[in-house]
């Protein structure tokens, strides 16, 4: 079973449905709805929402003509024990719109059904109930859905076998009956992720190809944010329409102003919001009525001013959600879309940015605005651009799922000040890396802070697991602006690199040498140096140009261009902008000490953008042109590894124990047993035993070494003869075993007398021996001590790392980290990023270790934490890694409630608040 299949509480037998079941949902369309359980004081919608459908609809659900509910029917349809009778309702402006439901018929068997008002059938929302549904059944221990269905409903036949699991049909009395298992098999979590795709882009699409925009807060004073707002839509050349909501006023801007959204006689699609923050409940009633799509929330006055802010935030995207509609901001500087189609600035930027090839996201509206700047500046050029402010609702996630299929963007960048899903934002950005390049910087690396204003919740991880995560994706991460600005002109308008293989060509000697010593300290080769000398012509430049990507020992070229005075380099820029056109191979520049990508330089582009396809970027310093260059390098060398990695029998997205391809020496079914027993007993959460530790590693194909905790001589004589000997002595105290000396260890014991004489040794030795918690246990063969550690992070979920054990590791920090769950090369990477990596690979003539056997060690631990969000933590301090197998000396576990779930279950879901009913 999986990780969702874990019960909410240890009482399974409980009668109140867990807080995480309600849920804010997106369906097909990009609207939103609200999912929650059904209550018994739901009589009167349930009775509002049968009378809404047609008696068609009715007939299919029931299989007899049944106008109207009955008093016992609506009572027994709205009073369930959220066990055995499960029901989730839908609801729109506080209307029931759907209704799905399942009822146990037999152990780990239940029947589900559905009833969906008509005018919001074809909206996804059976799809939606059933995604819930299945993971509220695993929960509660269900194994398998059923469901009849007459033969003429051919669209709930097919909302059953488009949900990717596993059908089995047959027809009886005239009705289809369906069967199918509930398990998240690779299928079904790739149709959910496909459909959640589709819903949240279409979502983005709404906002950024609005074809009218009210501006509601508009002002006639030039000063304002809402005359601001107006006069960039309307000198930004908008495509569609602009309406101006003032109700103090017959005009602004020369354009009639109305009295509220409502007022307006032709649809609205996006609502621009600059109203004092109390007012902004009212708007979003306004819109709800008009029929708006999206929201774009200037005001201030939300979560960044504190605990009554964060209230007043908590309400804004309730009621938003509620009635459908999804909201960028609050406290946000707003959106653009360049393409000529739109050039829609719907922002409080009067820069409005060059076409280009590159989305960006960021969530703080005063960087927004120097970004906006820097890449006019740059010459650079953006296809769209969101300023998301306190990102209560779109985030980082929605802008990638839309980037994911759009066409004018060919790279992301994102600059990231928190991160409220990270483990849905790596799946997604690992998709979208796959088919074009995301840039990120990520504040508050250091500090693991985020402004005011940002609702996630805390990071224990260290930041090395944050990094870890954003190289799992894909991403490339960037410290600075700056940074981000170098790499994305390279990536914008030269090809990608084959390697890391480089050549120099200038006319500067210093400068050479700047590129070459920058190469080398990023682990680039330069295989070619053409030096020009200082009076090196345009031709010697091109002929030295082509030889570089002609030679087949070169991947990418460093062209250095330094004039000779009163030389305005114009004939060398027309060379190096032709080259680059032409070349396969990627071409970066330092010309004239110019930054961008400058006039010079540019090839002209025939789909209108500042500048085309072989633009040649330039940079002022050479380290710039080489760092940059390296980063995509890695990026490379991160899509190939990505697509080698396709056929892992660690699927990225299935965790162990599905069914899914895992092999035969997992059962994740004992290990979930054992800690559910464990939270019976315990409802509060232990440490597990030795012998508990023993099957739940096991369960997993992880053999825990035999030994036994003594308190004298008599036990340690006892467990040296249950083991048949050959067995350690040593003292386990915290203050002992970190000692380089292993002056608490007696090893080889092979009889009483050497037990006895080990034990008073020892005891002698220790100051108090009392507290030295005295183990004995099997010998193990010689090795290198490595440690293996995982852990539930209440932001990221499940983390994993390692490192070689010992105090010098500790010292040092000397970790990898990951993200569960790990594919193979995820797994091999960790074993080798560490700085003590070489001890495991024959350092100085040593024998090597079995690296195999440690990167299946790494995996199998990896989906025990992926799988049992119980774990709070599950710790390897000691294993002896031989020249063939490893010997697991210790291990620790800890057991506990679930109290909030992870941040990326097997259902679609909107993210939320710390503190509503639901979490990021």
């Amino acid at each position: 079973m999986s990780e969702q299949q874990s019960p909410a509480a240890p009482d399974a037998t409980a009668r109140t449905a867990p807080r995480h079941w309600e849920a804010d949902v997106l369906l097909r369309d990009g609207r939103t709805a609200h999912l929650r359980p059904i209550r018994g004081e739901d009589a009167d919608l349930l009775v509002e929402f049968y009378a809404r459908v047609s008696d068609e609809s009715k007939y299919y659900r029931f299989f007899t003509p049944m106008p109207q509910l009955s008093a016992r029917d609506v009572t027994r349809f709205t009073q369930v024990d959220h066990h055995e009778r499960v029901a989730f309702v839908l609801t729109v402006a506080e209307r029931m719109i759907a209704v799905g439901r399942y009822d146990v018929v037999s152990d780990g068997e239940a029947e589900v059904a559905f009833l969906v008002e008509d005018r919001h059938q074809g909206r996804g929302i059976a799809q939606l109930l059933l995604e819930h549904l299945a993971q509220a059944g695993r929960e509660r221990g269900l194994t398998r859905f059923s469901a009849e269905v007459l033969p003429d409903n051919q669209r709930m036949v097919q909302v059953f076998r488009d949900a990717g699991y596993h059908m089995v049909s047959g027809y009886e009395d005239g009705v289809i009956r369906l069967e199918f298992g509930i398990d998240p098999t690779q299928t079904a979590i790739g149709v959910m992720e496909q459909r959640e795709h589709r819903a949240e882009s279409a979502s983005i699409e709404a906002f950024f190809a609005a074809r009218s925009v009210a501006v509601i807060g508009a002002s006639r004073r030039s000063d304002t944010i809402g005359q601001t707002l107006v006069r960039n839509l309307v000198t930004g050349d908008f495509t569609g329409r602009v309406y101006a909501v003032n109700p103090g006023a017959k005009a602004v801007s020369g354009m009639p102003a109305y009295q509220s959204v409502t007022d307006i006689e032709d649809p609205v699609d996006v609502a621009i919001v600059a109203v004092p923050a109390d007012k902004v409940e009212e708007v979003v009633l306004d819109c709800a009525g008009k029929g708006v799509h999206g929201l774009v929330v200037i005001s201030s006055g939300f979560a960044e001013t504190g605990d009554e802010g964060r209230q007043r935030q908590r309400r804004l995207v309730g009621l938003a959600r509620s009635y459908g509609l999804r909201l960028i901001g609050p406290n946000c500087l707003g959106i653009i879309n360049t393409s000529p189609e739109h050039s829609l600035n719907a922002s409080l930027s009067t820069v409005m940015p060059p076409r280009g090839r590159a989305g960006f996201f960021c969530q703080s509206g005063a960087l927004g605005t120097a970004i906006l700047e820097k890449v006019n500046n740059r010459g650079l050029g953006l296809s769209t651009f969101v300023s998301a402010g306190n990102r209560a609702d779109v985030s980082g996630n929605d802008l990638l799922q839309y980037w994911q299929d759009d066409d004018s963007t060919e790279v992301v960048l994102l600059y990231l000040e928190s991160i409220g899903n990270p483990r849905k934002f790596s799946r997604i950005a690992r998709r979208v890396s796959r088919r074009k390049p995301v840039i990120a910087v990520r504040s508050g690396r250091s500090s693991q802070g985020v402004p005011m204003g940002h609702a996630v919740r805390t990071i224990a991880a260290p930041g090395q697991a944050v990094d870890a995560m954003f190289r799992q994706a894909g991403i490339i991460q960037v410290d600075t602006l700056e940074e981000m600005f170098d790499v994305a002109q390279l990536l914008a308008h030269q090809p990608l690199p084959a390697g890391g293989r480089v050549a120099v060509v200038g006319n500067s000697d210093a400068l050479a040498l700047l590129a070459k010593d920058a190469a080398a300290g990023v682990n680039l080769q330069v295989t070619r140096s053409l030096s020009l000398g200082a009076e090196a012509t345009a031709e010697d430049f091109e002929d030295a140009l082509d030889e570089a990507i002609d030679d087949p020992e070169v991947d990418s070229v460093v062209a250095l261009y330094v004039p000779p005075l009163n030389v305005s380099g114009e004939d060398v820029a027309n060379v190096l902008a032709a080259v680059g056109e032409q070349s396969d191979k990627p071409l970066v520049s330092s010309f004239l000490g110019a930054e961008g990508v400058p006039e010079l330089l540019r090839v002209p582009d025939v789909a209108g953008s500042t500048a085309g396809r072989g633009s040649v970027p330039s940079y002022p310093a050479v380290e710039s042109a080489v760092r940059s260059l390296a980063c995509v390098v890695g990026y490379v060398e991160w899509l190939r590894g990505a697509d080698d990695s396709d056929d892992d029998q660690d699927a990225q997205t299935v965790p162990a124990g599905t069914g899914t391809g895992q092999d035969d020496e997992i059962d994740p079914s004992t290990a979930k047993r054992l800690v559910n027993q464990v939270l019976i007993d315990s409802p509060e959460g232990r440490e597990l035993t030795r012998d508990e530790l023993r099957t739940l590693l096991g369960a997993y194909g992880v053999e825990l070494s035999r030994s036994a905790r003594v308190d004298d001589l008599e036990g340690a004589l006892e467990a040296g003869a249950r083991m048949g000997w050959d067995v350690v002595l040593k003292a386990t105290a915290e203050r002992l075993r970190q000692r380089p000396d292993q002056a608490h260890v007696r090893r080889g014991i092979n009889s009483p007398n050497e037990m006895r004489e080990a034990w008073h040794s020892l005891t002698a030795l220790l100051s108090d021996p009392e507290d030295a918690g005295f183990v004995v246990q099997e010998t193990a063969p010689p090795g290198v001590p490595i440690a293996i550690s995982s852990t539930e992070d209440p932001l990221f979920g499940p983390v994993i790392s390692f490192g070689i054990s010992g105090p010098l590791t500790e010292l040092l920090g000397d970790k990898s980290y990951r993200i569960p769950p790990l594919s193979n090369r995820d797994a091999a990477a960790m074993v080798r990023e560490v700085k003590g990596a070489p001890i495991l690979f024959g350092y100085r003539g040593s024998e090597p270790a079995d690296v195999d056997e440690i990167e299946r060690l790494l995996r199998r631990v990896a989906g025990l934490q992926n799988d049992l969000p119980q774990l709070r933590a599950v710790d390897l301090p000691l294993v002896l890694v031989g020249t063939d197998g490893a010997r697991v000396l210790n291990a620790v576990a800890h057991v506990a409630p679930v109290v909030d779930p992870r941040s990326d279950w097997f259902v679609r879901r909107l993210s939320t608040m710390p503190g509503d009913t639901l979490q990021d």
